[in-house]
């Protein structure tokens, strides 16, 4: 149980930091106020980031399935 809990907490964690980091970049690109090869990797960045949280979802639930 002490496992579960400490696994979910460091997913969250994880799963937050990155979620701000996509948000910035989101709100960056919005803006417009760069050039557009620092768009370009951004958005490049924001997709990779994407990929990131959903590949510890998956290990997320995998782990769990191994501690139950």
């Amino acid at each position: 149980m002490y496992q579960i809990v400490v696994l979910t907490v460091d997913v969250l964690g994880t799963l937050m930091i990155a979620f701000a980091a996509i948000m910035v970049h989101h709100r960056v690109l919005n803006e417009h106020k760069i050039d557009k090869k620092v768009l370009f990797d951004m958005r490049r960045e924001q997709i990779v980031a994407i990929i990131g949280v959903m590949l510890v979802l998956i290990a997320y639930v995998m782990e769990l399935r191994l501690l139950m």
